[in-house]
């Protein structure tokens, strides 16, 4: 089982602590030449060196800007593969799934159900509320958008689930030895760090009820179809969406995409409405679909290892 694969002799909570680290500085120096650009381009034109993320971006070109924020993600992706493999001699797979191989189909079915649902939600508001939006659309700036947001886009979910649904759950699943602590945990942090984005400024921190019920979601798909699949792919379109159909001067992705939503942002009732209705929903289509059950263990039972691997080592760390 999933969860169940960080039982091995040399796992020890600290260590997760001490990778996490790890990862947050290789994922840092990758930001470095994000961080370069800026400072050259400010100097160059006798500027102030700003402040936010948000407005280092406004000082690039847009896929410029772009690319070189999403470089700090294969960073990271680097880093999470040496301290998995150096630190808890582990495969990546590891923590990607409990299957024999990471299922590709699982991937992309959460993609493109989420991804469809994104595509048509969008364009319904935009024909709703037309004088919201600006059609923005430049053929060779889009096609340059393209070529980074495909790769790259899907690196950087895939960066954060296996931090979140994968490397993390795995660890407060080794300390906690249930399943309902790392599930909360791991979803409260991934809500408070997506604090820091811009989208805050605007909505105030009741927005944080939507990036916490993300995670939720996200962490209940892992621990329900043991793997991590079905969140990478869900992730991916969410994003992948966001950055080439639709973006605004306040979130947190700057890019030529095809429309500009110029309205005034509130957290209101399109902030609830996925957590209650949407997010469930969902849950039902993939329970069906991959025949879950058992949900209470699933989610809330007890981490322990498989008695054949129990040893004195696992006993002393309880």
């Amino acid at each position: 089982m999933f969860i169940l694969q960080v039982f091995k002799p040399q796992n020890k909570f600290w260590k997760y602590l001490v990778g996490s680290l790890i990862i947050f500085i290789i994922s840092s120096l990758g930001q470095l030449p994000f961080g370069i650009a800026v400072a050259i381009k400010v100097l160059s034109s006798g500027g102030t060196m700003p402040t936010t993320e948000a407005e280092m971006l406004r000082v690039l070109d847009l896929n410029l800007g772009f690319f070189l924020l999403l470089l700090s993600f294969v960073a990271a992706f680097f880093g999470i593969w040496l301290v998995v493999k150096s630190m808890h001699h582990q495969t990546l797979k590891e923590i990607i799934t409990s299957r024999p191989k990471v299922d590709w189909k699982r991937f992309f079915f959460a993609f493109i159900i989420w991804g469809l649902f994104s595509v048509a939600t969008t364009l319904i508001a935009y024909f709703a509320e037309p004088e919201n939006y600006i059609v923005q659309f430049n053929l060779p700036k889009f096609l340059i958008l393209c070529l980074i947001a495909i790769p790259l886009i899907p690196v950087q979910t895939t960066v954060e689930e296996l931090v979140f649904r994968g490397y993390l759950m795995q660890g407060f699943g080794l300390l906690a030895k249930n399943r309902w602590f790392p599930l909360v945990l791991t979803s409260l942090i991934f809500g408070g760090l997506h604090l820091m984005n811009p989208e805050v400024d605007k909505m105030g921190y009741i927005i944080s009820l939507y990036y916490i019920g993300t995670g939720l979601l996200l962490g209940v798909m892992t621990l329900m179809d043991e793997g991590t699949e079905l969140s990478m792919g869900f992730h991916a379109a969410n994003n992948l969406v966001g950055a080439l159909l639709v973006t605004a001067d306040w979130t947190v992705l700057q890019t030529p995409s095809v429309l500009k939503d110029m309205s005034e942002p509130s957290a209101g009732l399109d902030m609830i409405l996925p957590i209650l209705i949407i997010y469930p929903v969902l849950l039902f289509i993939m329970a069906k679909k991959y025949k879950w059950t058992n949900w209470k263990e699933k989610l809330t039972g007890a981490v322990v290892p498989p008695k054949e691997e129990t040893t004195i080592d696992y006993i002393s760390n309880e």
